[in-house]
Formats: structure tokens, C-alpha cells, sequence
């Protein structure tokens, strides 16, 4: 019965070399003295699953429309079986999915994490956030309320200040003149097809950093992953001057 069982596990091992990446993953080596703090990228990771998960249900539903968005999201909340908790699951979310990637970023920068060898890696990371605000901003849009609406309106009008691309921006992102049809369905394709994509590739590669140069020892740390810490060699004692200054009460020699 074991060799049964691990025959579909050693076919797939064999034809892609998976089972063996993600051993390698589960099992690699970590900081003995990583704390609670090193799960927030993890936690950051949850969140944007939630987020997939609950936005893909809600669009099962949602009507990109101005004549039936908010409609469809008041039928979602009454009369989908459990919709008004998936929707708010998703409305929430997206707030703490931020929260989340402020709080690695700076776990990272105060760590000293983005230092030689995880520039790119710091890089990355740098380029979702701008990516996750987007998504959330796109998002806004959708439940065409009137809270929505006008936010948008701010938020467009906003961008469209900026030197020389401001006014194409907005004209962009409003699909023409005003806000419309063409608008909501802008920001639907955005929300639900563009920006999903670009951060799950880029959460992708920085996981693959993460795995390739391993996880960072905290600062107070003694000891690094696998390998001892090479201490530094003391300073020379001789030429004591004005940067090296000697004992108190005597003279080196």
C-alpha cells in the first residue's frame, strides 16, 4: 500500500522534479532564532490568496455595469448564501493585505534584510506595493455607490494633476470624458485581470529569491543559518594616534 501511494508521487517526481523542489522548500534551512516577526511575509502571502479566492467568487456574480454593479452587489450581500460574508472578507481584506506589506517592509529595512545578497529581492518587494495601492484603487470603483463614485472622481482628478502624462492618465482611466461605462469596465479589467496578474508574477520571483538566498538572521542574532559567524579581527595595536587612541595611564608599545 506504500509503494502505491508513492507511485504517483515518484511518476511526477521523475517527469518534473517538483516533489524534490518542494521538499527542498518545507525542509530547507532557517535562522534558529527567527521569531514571530520573519512570518509576515507569510502572512502578507495569505492575504493575497484570500483575496484571489474571494474575488474570483464575487465575480461570479458581480455585473461590471453602471446600470447593475450596485445591484449585483446588494444581491450578493442579501441573497447569495454566505455573500455578504465573502464579500466582506474581500472588502477588508484588501485593507489589511496593505497593512500586511507595510509591516514586512519594515520588518525587512529595520532587519537590515535588503542589504548584499537581496537588493533585487528588496527591489521586488519595493514594486508590489505600488501594485497592491493600484489594486485597491481599482477596486474602489466597483460597488458604483456614491461613496465609490466620487472617490474615484478624487482619485482620477489627483492623477490627472501630474506634470505632462497627468491629463492622458485621466483620460485613460476614465475611458473618455467622464466616468461611464467605459470606465467601470476599465477599472474591472484592471482590477480583476492586469494588476492580479503582475503581483502574482512578481510574488512568485520573490519567493524563488527568497528560497535561493534564504532567510536573514535578525540583527541581535549570534549565529547565522548553517554556518558559524566569522568574527572580525581585532585592530592593530600599533600607530595608536588620534582615531585609536591608546590605554589610559600608559604607552603601547
Amino acid at each position: 500500500m506504500l509503494a502505491a501511494a508513492q507511485y504517483p508521487l515518484d511518476w511526477l517526481e521523475e517527469r518534473s522534479g517538483l516533489i524534490g523542489g518542494l521538499r527542498y522548500f518545507l525542509f530547507r534551512k532557517v535562522p534558529g532564532d527567527s521569531g514571530w516577526w520573519h512570518t509576515l511575509g507569510s502572512a502578507t502571502l495569505t492575504a493575497f490568496l484570500v483575496q484571489l479566492g474571494t474575488g474570483v467568487i464575487l465575480a461570479m456574480y458581480y455585473k461590471p455595469d453602471p446600470n447593475s454593479a450596485y445591484e449585483s452587489v446588494q444581491h450578493i450581500n442579501n441573497d447569495v448564501t454566505l455573500g455578504w460574508l465573502v464579500r466582506g472578507m474581500h472588502r477588508w481584506g484588501a485593507s489589511v493585505f496593505i497593512i500586511l506589506i507595510f509591516f514586512h517592509m519594515a520588518r525587512v529595512f529595520l532587519f537590515g534584510a535588503y542589504k548584499y545578497p537581496r537588493e533585487l529581492n528588496w527591489i521586488v518587494g519595493v514594486l508590489l506595493l505600488p501594485l497592491a495601492l493600484l489594486e485597491g484603487f481599482s477596486g474602489y470603483l466597483l460597488p458604483y455607490d456614491q461613496t465609490a463614485y466620487w472617490a474615484t472622481v478624487v482619485g482620477i482628478n489627483i492623477n490627472g494633476t501630474a506634470p505632462f502624462l497627468g491629463p492622458f492618465l485621466a483620460q485613460f482611466l476614465r475611458g473618455g470624458a467622464e466616468i461611464g461605462p467605459d470606465t467601470i469596465a476599465r477599472f474591472y479589467s484592471i482590477h480583476m485581470l492586469l494588476l492580479p496578474g503582475a503581483i502574482a508574477g512578481l510574488i512568485g520571483l520573490h519567493l524563488y529569491l527568497v528560497v535561493r538566498l534564504g532567510v536573514t538572521s535578525p540583527p541581535w542574532s549570534k549565529e547565522a543559518a548553517g554556518a558559524e559567524r566569522v568574527e572580525p579581527e581585532p585592530p592593530p595595536t600599533a600607530r595608536r594616534g588620534l582615531f585609536q587612541p591608546g590605554a589610559r595611564g600608559g604607552i603601547p608599545r
